[in-house]
């Protein structure tokens, strides 16, 4: 394999020393959507030796504008995306071991990943900041650095961050925001996503390499279309008080009070339903009970589609329920409890 890399290897700050350092490092990416499929790409084609994928999604055709490891065949099967990432990745290069998770990244499975592995590095490739905030909560408590990102129309922002030295996301930002553009309501182009992404893959190369003192310990954002380039100095943002990096940390996120979660799907007229208690569903006991009174669109081991009325309902077997056809809670509300209990 050492041509592979000769390239990368003839860099100075990385050199033979550091590709045999990647090979040993395991990097944890939540979300396999633009940013996520984007990192796992480069991190990949890098040769990080190991890379576990998670993901609650699937392939849908609206993805394939911009995230680059899915195919036209990958949004038919409706296969998830942490799937459909292994098998895309698995292809680039059979030097890294890749794990793929489809499930909801939520306060439980940190615990037993982060408590159960050892993780050198998270990336962050979600889409909303009630999982970024879990993510930030669970990097401080098991003292992981990780690579924030987020992007949408033309712009993005990344930021590395460092449990126990530089300031958290919950340093910046002290409650969930309720409101902002996303690319459902502002849409987004490819260029910004790969400009975060690369932005946050160098970052993590620097890290996972030693090179510490080249990382860049600022807030950097863009906006590809005004070009726009800023860099601001966080370390001056970090706060001795704060719940989930000051001195008495809680991680208020980590204990998120278990009730059943509907959120609206980022660019889709999806709501997505999480139980209060997730469990393994009967895939076939649900396809059974539902295939008098809607049309089974699509089975697989992951999932089961059908459709009612207007609406599509895709249930997953680790307990998720996806509401296509609606952006509003409580009309989703509705049709969820036609079905489930």
């Amino acid at each position: 394999m050492t041509e592979r890399y000769s390239r990368q290897v003839l860099f100075p700050p990385i050199g033979q020393n550091g590709q045999e350092v990647l090979r040993d490092k395991h990097v944890l990416i939540i979300g396999a959507g633009a940013l996520g499929a984007a990192n796992a790409e480069m991190i990949v084609r890098a040769g990080v030796g190991h890379v576990t994928i998670v993901d609650r999604d699937y392939v849908d055709f609206s993805n394939l504008q911009r995230q680059n490891l899915y195919t036209e065949q990958d949004a038919i099967d409706r296969l998830p995306k942490a799937e459909a990432a292994q098998k895309r990745l698995a292809a680039l290069n059979s030097d890294v071991v890749i794990d793929a998770v489809t499930a909801d990244a939520d306060p439980e499975f940190f615990k037993n990943i982060l408590s159960g592995s050892a993780v050198d590095l998270i990336i962050d490739g979600t889409d909303n900041f009630d999982i970024r905030f879990v993510i930030n909560d669970a990097a401080q408590k098991y003292a992981i650095p990780w690579v924030y990102g987020a992007c949408v129309a033309s712009g993005g922002l990344s930021l590395f961050i460092i449990p126990g030295k530089t300031p958290c996301l919950h340093c910046l930002m002290d409650t969930i925001p309720q409101a902002g553009a996303t690319c459902d309501t502002a849409g987004i182009i490819s260029p910004a996503v790969q400009m975060t992404a690369s932005a946050q893959t160098a970052e993590a190369l620097k890290w996972l390499t030693g090179n510490i003192d080249s990382l860049r310990g600022t807030i950097f954002s863009f906006d590809l279309w005004t070009n726009h380039f800023s860099s601001v100095d966080a370390a001056k943002l970090k706060k001795p008080d704060c719940p989930s990096c000051g001195a008495n940390p809680v991680y208020p996120f980590l204990s998120y009070e278990l009730s059943t979660k509907f959120a609206v799907l980022c660019g889709r007229d999806t709501v997505q339903i999480r139980p209060s208690s997730i469990k393994k569903r009967d895939l076939q006991l649900l396809s059974e009970s539902v295939e008098n009174s809607a049309d089974i669109t699509h089975k697989n081991a992951f999932l089961i589609s059908f459709k009612k009325d207007t609406y599509t309902i895709t249930a997953f077997q680790d307990g998720r329920v996806f509401i296509h056809g609606t952006s509003s809670i409580d009309e989703s509300k509705k049709v969820y409890y036609q079905y489930f209990q």
